[in-house]
């Protein structure tokens, strides 16, 4: 069974989209219904917060730092908090990510981040569009 990481991009954007059948808001809404196994690294959990609290998008999703909080408790309820491998990775642009993903064979990366999906790290990472169209194994209800 394959595990899902989803960046911050998709969470941000899951939640200050207006459209909710975007593939952006299924991931979100996906996560908070617990419909797919998604694993959240600590420090991923950590930039979620922060950018989140971000004066110029608190101005678009006018959450309070407590509903930001209630939201992320939400995410981490259903999810499974992962310990990033200590890899070296062959990219030092997306350290990160690469930490993540070689922690395991099944995680992969669910982003928005163009310069992810073309990286080398693009065999183990997916845009929203294609996960919920099933490329992982999962498809939205609906």
């Amino acid at each position: 069974m394959t595990t899902m990481v989803i960046d911050t991009n998709v969470v941000v954007a899951g939640l200050l989209t207006h459209h909710e059948d975007s593939a952006v808001a299924r991931v979100l809404d996906g996560m908070l219904d617990a419909a797919f196994a998604y694993e959240i690294p600590m420090d991923l959990l950590a930039e979620y917060r922060e950018v989140l609290l971000r004066p110029d998008l608190r101005k678009l999703h006018r959450l309070s730092t407590e509903d930001i909080d209630v939201l992320l408790a939400a995410l981490v309820e259903h999810a499974a908090v992962l310990s990033p491998a200590r890899a070296n990775p062959p990219d030092a642009d997306h350290a990160h990510p690469w930490q993540w993903l070689a922690t395991r064979d099944d995680l992969r990366l669910v982003t928005g981040d163009r310069r992810l999906l073309g990286a080398r790290l693009a065999a183990h990472a997916l845009g929203p569009e294609d996960f919920v169209a099933g490329a992982a194994g999962w498809s939205p209800a609906g």
